[in-house]
């Protein structure tokens, strides 16, 4: 009976585990997606032109307020932009304009099996996550 209880336990365990890992992943995705449709905001609202960087190495990513924001231990980040605009291999970049367009590109989340897409349009500079 007792080792019952105890491999229920541990499901139980494995289970919630794997649930709140995804749940961080997700959040991420979500805030990250926020900060680029805010940097997006700020190209149109300024009237110039704003920079999005990441830097997988890090795990971080600064939009047009500056703030570094870093992802939580065990997440990767990736980023696919403009050659242009990947000074290394290990940082990127995606460009905003006055008129909404962007550079576009992709950027990648990822924890264990999980992984989310965070897609930036070229033309519209429109911005999605896409769970992959």
């Amino acid at each position: 009976m007792i080792l019952l209880i105890g491999i229920a336990a541990a499901a139980v365990s494995v289970s919630v585990s794997q649930g709140l890992a995804s749940a961080r992943v997700n959040a991420a995705s979500v805030e990250l997606a926020a900060a680029l449709r805010a940097t997006r905001a700020q190209a149109i609202v300024t009237g110039k032109e704003q920079v999005f960087d990441v830097d997988t190495r890090k795990r971080v990513y600064k939009g047009a307020d500056h703030r570094e924001v870093r992802l939580p231990t065990g997440m990767k980040l990736g980023i696919t932009s403009a050659r242009e605009d990947q000074p290394d291999d290990h940082t990127g970049r995606i460009r905003f304009f006055p008129d909404g367009s962007s550079t576009g590109g992709h950027i990648t989340l990822q924890r264990e099996q999980r992984k989310w897409q965070v897609n930036v349009s070229w033309l519209t500079g429109a911005v999605s996550v896409v769970t992959t």
